[in-house]
Parts: C-alpha cells; sequence; structure tokens
C-alpha cells in the first residue's frame, strides 16, 4: 500500500498531541489527502481530525489527558491578567512576544492564586517554564529567544474551546432561571 508523503511524520506528530503548522511541509500533505486521514485516523484509532487553514490536529472524546484543561485555564488566567493590564487579550495572543518573566510575574501576582498553586504546570516559575517547553513541543508556541515566545494559531483551539464552554453554561444558567 502506498500513503500519502510524510506519512509516517504525521502520524506520529498527531498521535502525540503536536498540532501540524501550515508553515509545515506535512500540512501540504495532510490537506492534500484529508479524505485519507479522515478515515484513517477514526478506523484505526477512534479519533477525529480538525484540518483548519492554520493547522491541523486530532480531537478525541474519550481522552483523560489534563493538558488540554490546563491550557484552557492557563489562557484564562492570561487573559484575566492582561484585561488588568489594560491589554486587549485576543490582539496579545494573536501579535505579542510574551516574556516569562513578565508571565512569571502576572501568575505570580493573580488573585488566582490558590487555583495557580493547585496546578501543577502552573504553580511556579519552574513549572510554568516545562509548561512552555510542552507548549513549544506540542506547536502551540513558538519560542523567538530563550525566554521569549509567539503564539501560534494553535491557540485558536483552546480560545474557541473556552468560548464555547462559556456560552454553554450560560446557556445552562439561563435554562434553569
Amino acid at each position: 500500500m502506498e500513503f500519502p508523503r510524510y506519512h509516517k511524520d504525521i502520524v506520529s506528530d498527531l498521535m502525540s498531541g503536536k498540532f501540524i503548522l501550515a508553515s509545515d511541509p506535512k500540512f501540504v500533505s495532510l490537506k492534500e489527502s484529508e479524505e485519507f486521514y479522515s478515515s484513517f485516523f477514526k478506523e484505526s484509532f477512534g479519533y477525529e481530525i480538525e484540518i483548519k487553514t492554520d493547522f491541523a490536529y486530532l480531537l478525541s472524546y474519550e481522552t483523560g489527558e489534563q493538558l488540554s484543561r490546563d491550557i484552557c485555564l492557563f489562557f484564562a488566567i492570561l487573559s484575566f491578567e492582561l484585561d488588568k493590564d489594560g491589554k486587549n487579550f485576543l490582539e496579545e495572543i494573536q501579535y505579542a512576544e510574551f516574556e516569562t518573566e513578565k508571565l512569571d510575574e502576572y501568575f505570580s501576582n493573580s488573585s488566582y492564586a490558590e487555583l495557580i498553586l493547585n496546578n501543577n504546570q502552573m504553580k511556579d516559575a519552574f513549572s510554568r517554564k516545562q509548561f512552555y517547553t510542552t507548549l513549544n513541543r506540542r506547536n502551540i508556541i513558538e519560542k523567538t529567544g530563550e525566554n521569549k515566545f509567539t503564539f501560534t494559531q494553535a491557540y485558536k483551539v483552546f480560545i474557541d474551546f473556552a468560548a464555547d464552554f462559556a456560552k454553554g453554561k450560560l446557556n445552562a444558567v439561563n435554562e434553569y432561571n
């Protein structure tokens, strides 16, 4: 059987939780073989593949992993702290370069300190540094220096999820009232 170009790398990346970005040559092969990969991941693993304009990733509804939850929590706290600092969250996420030292300041002085301290990914500067390494490995951020990074378009998955979650919560509250 002949597989699409970069097949092994595509499967390996997606199965390890990476986002494949549009800037990666594998993305073109993935997009050209979208129907094949949709069937392949559904039949082989029970996963759905999401191919957006800027990135691709796998989606499973039967996962127990906590990383996605932690990323959503990270964005929620960052959004709150940026807003408190008078910055537009979406503009910052899309266009700004972040310094880990400034983020450490936000998280160390956050009014959500208890929540942060109870999260292994964000509880202190060392944990957050490891968290940023994970985000980089998954193509959610792109390092621009030793302690600097920008967010890739993959951030949209988590922001969209949070927005959908908030709408669902709001709808559920409205249904009970």
